[in-house]
């Protein structure tokens, strides 16, 4: 019997939705494999493996310790490669956040298998079948992985988290052997951004700015509209550039791919590269005054118009739909 295994991801103790995204994604596998769906979570003391039961776990590996309250690749997959080791796996799922993509070729070089980053798609028909964007978006290419283990990165909100309840036990295992090991790199910080913002790789509706709003102060008709919304801040490749907008907030190839409900794309003409960061988004709604803009042809509604005046019309708009 072949299981699957979901290394989770948390902050602070606390785990990430996307963890429950790569345990739904483990879940669907081992349902075909016939087999179980098990979590690896690494992280501080005090760090739950609880409740997830719930998105399908049969069983949750849990390894604390307040040397790995901060992520340590060194640690981390070693902790893992054990863990697939001392188990029958056919696939390791991963999320495709910046830990993520720092874990699986680490874990995938120890183990020795074949590595799939920045997946959409994952299913068992047969075997494990995996759809990935290349050529910057441009095409989607298919593949069935016909090795084991192997190793799976699923990029944020491409999976949608589903209650398939199992027993979800909780063993614990020990991290202390590896957090004492002496190690080539150690992470020793990690510097928030000074404002409180929604992460646009997680955030289920994004709102974006580009070049169209002229100038950074303008960027607050963004601002207005995400906050009315509860949505994450995005921006182009060229704002961010300009010094407009932190990096954090860049969304497109060189930034961070996203896959929101909801996507608004404001004064962005639609370069490849911002493209490719969108193109799994369920609903893309453009704003852009240029009618022949790239943006439209991948947008599901589009809006031709001047940005100064729909963007204002449509925060208020959305005030009242929320206050009513």
């Amino acid at each position: 019997m072949a299981n699957v295994l979901a290394v989770l991801e948390q902050r602070g103790g606390a785990l990430k939705s996307v963890s429950h995204e790569a345990l739904t994604a483990a879940r669907s596998i081992a349902d075909g494999l016939g087999g179980e769906a098990h979590a690896l979570v690494v992280g501080p003391a005090g760090t739950s493996g609880g409740g997830l039961g719930e998105y399908g776990a049969d069983k949750v590996y849990l390894a604390t310790d307040d040397a790995l309250k901060l992520y340590q690749g060194d640690q981390y997959a070693q902790l893992a490669a054990d863990r697939v080791n001392g188990g029958d796996y056919e696939a390791v799922i991963l999320p495709a956040t910046a830990l993520g993509k720092d874990l699986g070729p680490r874990l995938a070089a120890k183990l020795g298998c074949p590595l799939v980053a920045d997946a959409i798609s994952v299913a068992y028909e047969g075997g494990i079948v995996v759809s990935r964007p290349v050529y910057a978006g441009k095409a989607i290419y298919t593949l069935k992985i016909t090795a084991a283990p192997s190793v799976i990165c699923i990029r944020p909100s491409a999976v949608t988290p589903a209650p398939a309840t199992r027993d979800g036990t909780v063993e614990e295992i020990a991290a202390s052997s590896q957090a004492g090991k002496a190690k080539p790199a150690t992470t020793v910080e990690v510097k928030q951004p000074e404002r409180a913002a929604v992460d646009v790789a997680e955030a289920s509706v994004v709102v974006s700015g580009g070049r169209g709003l002229k100038e950074a102060e303008n960027f607050k008709l963004i601002e207005e509209l995400a906050e009315a919304m509860g949505a994450a801040v995005g921006a182009s490749r060229a704002v961010v550039d300009a010094g407009w907008r932190p990096h954090a907030e860049q969304v497109g190839q060189t930034g961070k791919t996203v896959s929101p409900n909801l996507y608004f794309a404001i004064g962005i003409s639609g370069a490849i590269q911002h493209l490719a960061g969108i193109r799994t988004a369920k609903v893309i709604v453009a704003i852009n005054r240029d009618r022949d803009a790239p943006i439209f042809k991948v947008a599901d509604y589009g809006i031709v118009g001047d940005l100064f005046e729909v963007t204002p019309k449509l925060t208020e708009e959305v005030k009242k739909m929320l206050e009513g």
